[in-house]
């Protein structure tokens, strides 16, 4: 290098001012932004953050975690309500928009393993509202099979050798399915599907519920959901807070599954061996009654072994009709029809409807007569066939015979209205009121279900002589279902009535008890004295009064018909029959309720068919719940034929119950031919004479002639609005 060269190279004053003035402007630049970072990030520093987060991964800044809905199980474990883990598919229209090679696949794979169209998806991805959105769910209650089918098929392996195994165009086709992610939901089943459905009913959208169980206990049996927060931490890692979510509780029923199920079957089978009758209403389904209600209890505590009614629906599928109505008459259905008629199927007709129960009261009424002192055991009553009230006569179930003389006992045993009416005298209205309040008529009973009615009372001030006369036989005030048998159970355990109930027990998810659902006493109406004298009335009507065809052999009982005539329609007289019994006697273990409203038949008016339903139940149940027998056997015990074909639960042979007709379904069960048989009505619900012993030839005997105005007025309403018929 000569010297010429190197003097070119040397800088001037001026150029040295020049480069310092441009390095000072830089560093005044760079400390600027430095302290507008400085202030920005003091200032704002955590929302940018979080805006940044949540713009590329808004599902893990802020994702909810579903809390799990308790199961709900009988009273041996059996699951009848369960939350089983499901997942929402989610597309992040965003994330596959933000590059074009990620379409196609992903849209492939949902159609592939979803059976999503296409025109969906290309919908949601295109259209201005959705594009940019990171949240658009296009399924739910997707399994946890499927879901982990896709991860399968569109993830790419974590393991590097399964990676690589993969072809290089797999492995793109993999990697460019995007925005597809899976997030934790429950799907709420109902494994036994029917059921119970009256008790346990079912639950919508967001884990809310109105009926049975599931709406009762809703606030327990749901939980609290939990949040999964993902934030930038001050070092600017990701980081993220989780607040667990809080199971629900678990609820153990005092329902047996099994007791439930053999009272479902005989319902069932009773409505389709009625099936065929001349009461079927076009449009509807044919049916054997227009109710048939079942509920069986525990005397000693109030505990629900099994409560249910035909018109049963699928738990899982609660909005279909197709068992009630035709196809036909569902499609003419507007919105509010058929709103009521999803009500009414959904409807606990054991726990909601009110009538006018008839007879099986009558056991009630005369405990509440010897409690109150009105009449003693020791006391009789002369039936001389009905009594004239006022202008009305209201006859007794043998009109035109009579029951003579007859005993506290044989008044049950004979169902004797006559003799009933003259209790109902002996106690006046306002004894008689006092203890229907005692034994919890016209009071909801506290059940631990929702709906419960109340039924309709007489006042002191508008129970007349008529009123009296026949609400002393059942007839002219209203109750429930739950009501009667509640205070039945008081009746024959000893005099203490017990509040009904569902729930035995709540426990949490790990299943620590919680809470014990011990049996609440609520009051005590009669002695023990007088609930014996009760039971021993009761099973002298199994054994030789109106409630004969409820006997299981082998098992000795008591138990109370009932016929009660329902307001009448233009063409005929419609009635709800009905029985309640328990076993054994002396110390009840099991007391059972069938109430049969307006059987699909031409005569209704007989409690054989109410009777029958409670003696197939109780056929198995009793050997089911391991009660020993304590009677000898007079033989087996026969079902009615209208049962042909129902297979039993039990062993028939080491239970001792046969059913002659056959148990197995394909022998001609179910065809909706009319059954013949003998059946009890309203007038040879009560005996003879000449079975009573009555000499109509003695002088103190005097068989009263009515005429035909008096016969007419049976069975019309009086001026009071209650019906004076009999059973």
């Amino acid at each position: 290098m000569n010297k010429q060269e190197s003097k070119k190279r040397k800088l001037t004053k001026k150029m040295k001012r020049k480069l310092a003035g441009v390095f000072g402007v830089t560093l005044l630049a760079f400390a600027g932004l430095l302290v507008g970072i400085t202030v920005i990030n003091a200032r704002e520093g955590n929302r940018y953050a979080r805006q940044v987060l949540s713009q590329s991964q808004q599902q893990y800044t802020n994702t909810t975690i579903p809390f799990r809905r308790g199961t709900i199980t009988d009273r041996n474990g059996t699951v009848l309500a369960n939350s089983v883990k499901v997942y929402n598919l989610i597309l992040d229209c965003q994330a596959v928009n933000y590059n074009e090679d990620y379409r196609e696949p992903t849209i492939a794979a949902l159609e592939e393993y979803f059976n999503i169209d296409r025109e969906t998806i290309e919908g949601l991805l295109d259209n201005e509202e959705t594009s940019s959105s990171q949240y658009q769910i296009l399924e739910t209650e997707v399994s946890m099979d499927d879901k982990n089918a896709f991860e399968a098929a569109n993830e790419l392996p974590e393991d590097e050798e399964e990676r690589a195994a993969l072809s290089e165009e797999e492995r793109t086709r993999r990697s460019n399915v995007q925005g597809i992610y899976f997030e934790d939901d429950y799907e709420r089943v109902y494994p036994l599907e029917d059921l119970a459905c009256d008790v346990i009913g079912f639950t919508d959208a967001g884990n809310t519920a109105d009926w049975g169980l599931e709406g009762y206990y809703n606030s327990t049996l749901n939980g609290t959901n939990g949040r999964k927060f993902g934030y930038l931490s001050e070092d600017t890692d990701q980081a993220q807070t989780i607040v667990e979510a809080v199971d629900g509780k678990n609820l153990t029923t005092t329902l047996d599954a099994t007791i439930q199920g053999i009272a479902e079957k005989y319902i069932e089978a009773l409505n389709t061996a009625l099936s065929a009758g001349p009461n079927n209403v076009e449009g509807e389904q044919k049916k054997g009654a227009e109710n048939i209600g079942v509920i069986i209890e525990d005397p000693d505590t109030g505990e629900i072994l099994a409560m249910a009614s035909s018109g049963s629906y699928d738990l899982n599928n609660p909005r279909d009709l197709s068992g009630i109505y035709t196809e036909e008459k569902i499609e003419e259905m507007n919105d509010e029809e058929t709103k009521n008629a999803l009500f009414s199927m959904w409807n606990n007709f054991c726990i909601t409807e009110d009538y006018e129960p008839g007879s099986v009261v009558k056991p009630i009424v005369v405990a509440s007569a010897l409690e109150s002192g009105a009449v003693t055991e020791n006391d009789t009553f002369y039936c001389d066939s009905g009594q004239q009230i006022g202008e009305d006569f209201v006859r007794c179930a043998v009109y035109p015979n009579a029951h003579g003389v007859e005993t506290l006992g044989e008044v049950i045993q004979n169902s004797c209205n006559d003799g009933m009416m003259a209790i109902g005298r002996k106690m006046g209205a306002a004894e008689f009121l006092k203890y229907q309040s005692k034994f919890n008529f016209g009071t909801r009973t506290g059940i631990d279900l929702p709906g419960e009615g109340t039924g309709i009372l007489f006042s002191e001030e508008n129970m007349n002589e008529m009123e009296l006369a026949t609400s002393a036989f059942g007839q002219g005030f209203t109750c429930t279902m739950i009501q009667e048998i509640s205070a039945m159970a008081a009746a024959i355990n000893g005099g203490t009535y017990y509040q009904p109930h569902l729930v035995k027990s709540v426990t949490d998810q790990d299943g620590k008890v919680l809470e014990n659902i011990t049996p609440t006493v609520m009051k005590e109406p009669i002695s023990e004295e007088v609930s014996a004298a009760v039971r021993e009335y009761m099973g002298m009507s199994v054994e030789s009064g109106t409630s004969q065809s409820a006997k299981v052999q082998g098992y000795s009982m008591g138990g109370k018909t009932g016929t009660a005539e329902k307001l009448a329609d233009d063409t005929k007289d419609n009635y709800l029959v009905s029985f309640i019994g328990f076993a054994p006697l002396d110390d009840p273990e099991v007391l059972i309720y069938v109430v049969v409203d307006t059987p699909n038949v031409d005569s209704q008016a007989s409690s054989t068919y109410a009777q029958y339903l409670a003696q197939a139940i109780l056929s198995e149940v009793l050997p089911y719940m391991n009660i020993p027998q304590d009677e000898e056997t007079t033989g087996e015990t026969v079902l009615w034929q209208g049962f042909y074909g129902v297979p039993k639960f039990t062993d028939i042979v080491e239970d001792g119950v046969s059913n002659p007709y056959g148990t197995v379904l394909d022998q001609g069960y179910g065809d909706g031919d009319p059954q013949e048989t003998e059946l009890n009505d309203e007038y040879s619900d009560g005996i003879t004479n000449e079975e009573a012993e009555i000499d109509e030839n003695d002088p103190s005997y005097e068989e009263d002639v009515y005429d035909t105005e008096e016969l007419e007025n049976f069975g019309q309403e009086d001026d009071s609005g209650s019906s004076a018929a009999q059973e």
